[in-house]
């Protein structure tokens, strides 16, 4: 389970900023069976969810994508040539950060043992690396890379001292990602956790409905995303996966494409999926059942359709296997209450045996006043003046600033809690939109959508 994830000087970041689902101890009665995991070997009770709220361009996507980014460094970097640039972005809008690196850190528990792994990072270079790990009561240090320099635990990470002492770490690689090639155990289990953690962001949802295909090949789990489509009320009956054929290669496509296609087909070297198919009951006269008519997923189904059924392959998986799922904008093209019935399934003992955590960004204020989340499972984002994001929870308002019973949404919208966008005069916008001089007084921009605004 993911315990902790911080990171600083990337995107909107400049100071250090830290998503902790460790839950506090401010109100154990709210909530505590269906949120929160314990964990009897450490001590500690673990959010299975976190929302993060915050206006435009306030770091919530920046967030999703540090994680997103830390992931793909750590499965992909053992494979990177000499002069490859690491894909960090500082803050840029302080002279004192963008020629700094980037740092990223995570805490998370894996097969009963707690690992803190994180580095320092520029375009260029790892600046530092560190891996400590807690089978028992006392956190051991494995390795710290500081340049050049590695201090090891001779014993435990023998395999990994062993390719750095021999050259095999490029200055732009992990330790971490070359010490697993070479089987170091504690880093396999590192990797494997990495590779475990599901992040979804909207460019990257085409890999989630492959994912979701794939689920659908085997017939138990075709029929729980039947089921669950089903449970969604989207009056769906069946799935069909359309594999490409000769026959059925779009006429729109190149002539060479299509040629390619077809040799690809014949040797059997890949599967295409040309649609996937939905089946609606069709009614007669009289109201009676006729037959199911096949629906196109892209053609003929809702957006919200879509992205649903792109994130059920996703979600069963972090279900079933105790796994993390982070969704940008999970609330984009969904209904609230499709949206609530998601994060109950994460929240549910009976559905989550395996404490399965949630991590997203949403714009729907409607989950503040939903009963489905503590005060220190709600995360907001912000801005200062200067450009810098600053991450912090609504726990972390005094009681006598946020009453446990009070109407979060509302006080919200309101900026109680800032992370809203905060907007100037309505003088300049008449301006704009008044062609001329002497209307300016009459036409008069008077709108709010802040209540009592």
């Amino acid at each position: 389970m993911l315990w902790q994830f911080t990171v600083k000087n990337y995107k909107t970041f400049k100071d250090k900023a830290k998503l902790s689902l460790i839950a506090l101890n401010y109100d154990k009665k709210t909530l505590e069976a269906e949120n929160i995991y314990s964990d009897e070997v450490f001590n500690k009770r673990i959010l299975k969810s976190a929302v993060v709220y915050g206006a435009n361009a306030s770091g919530k996507s920046a967030l999703i994508n540090a994680i997103a980014f830390m992931r793909l460094f750590v499965l992909r970097s053992a494979g990177r040539q000499q002069g490859d640039s690491i894909e960090v972005d500082p803050f840029r809008l302080n002279v004192t950060t963008e020629n700094e690196p980037s740092e990223f850190e995570v805490i998370f528990s894996f097969d009963h043992v707690l690992y803190r792994y994180g580095f320092e990072a520029k375009q260029e270079e790892v600046i530092s690396e560190w891996l400590y790990y807690k089978p028992k009561t006392k956190e051991v240090e494995l390795f710290y890379r500081d340049g050049d320099q590695i201090d090891f635990h001779e014993s435990l990470f023998s395999k990994g001292k062993m390719v750095a002492t021999q050259g095999l770490v490029r200055k732009n690689a992990l330790l971490l990602s070359v010490a697993a090639q070479f089987n170091e155990k504690q880093a396999i289990a590192v990797i494997n956790w990495f590779r475990n953690l599901r992040v979804i962001s909207n460019v990257r949802e085409y890999f989630s409905q492959r994912f979701t295909i794939n689920r659908t090949k085997t017939p138990a789990d075709k029929q729980k995303i039947i089921t669950l489509l089903k449970d969604a009320d989207f009056g769906i009956q069946d799935i069909e996966v359309e594999l490409m054929n000769e026959d059925n290669i779009p006429s729109h496509y190149p002539l060479s494409l299509r040629n390619k296609l077809i040799a690809e087909i014949k040797e059997g070297n890949m599967e295409r999926v040309n649609d996937i198919l939905f089946s609606h009951r069709k009614y007669g006269r009289d109201n009676e059942f006729v037959h199911n008519v096949p629906f196109s997923l892209d053609k003929d189904e809702s957006s919200g359709t879509q992205k649903y059924f792109n994130l059920l392959g996703p979600i069963l998986d972090v279900l079933e296997n105790g796994q993390v799922l982070v969704v940008d904008e999970l609330d984009a093209q969904l209904h609230p209450n499709l949206l609530c019935r998601i994060i109950s399934l994460f929240h549910s003992t009976e559905m989550n045996h395996n404490n399965a955590q949630l991590i997203f960004n949403t714009h729907d204020t409607n989950l503040l006043d939903s009963g489905l989340f503590r005060r220190d499972q709600i995360w907001f984002t912000d801005k200062d003046k200067y450009g810098a994001a600053k991450l912090y929870s609504l726990a972390d308002f005094s009681s006598e600033e946020v009453r446990k019973n009070e109407a979060f949404e509302k006080n919200y919208i309101k900026g109680k809690y800032g992370a809203v966008p905060y907007f100037g005069s309505m003088d300049i916008l008449n301006e704009i939109f008044s062609p001329y001089e002497n209307e300016k007084q009459n036409n008069t921009i008077g709108y709010s959508c802040i209540p009592g605004g």
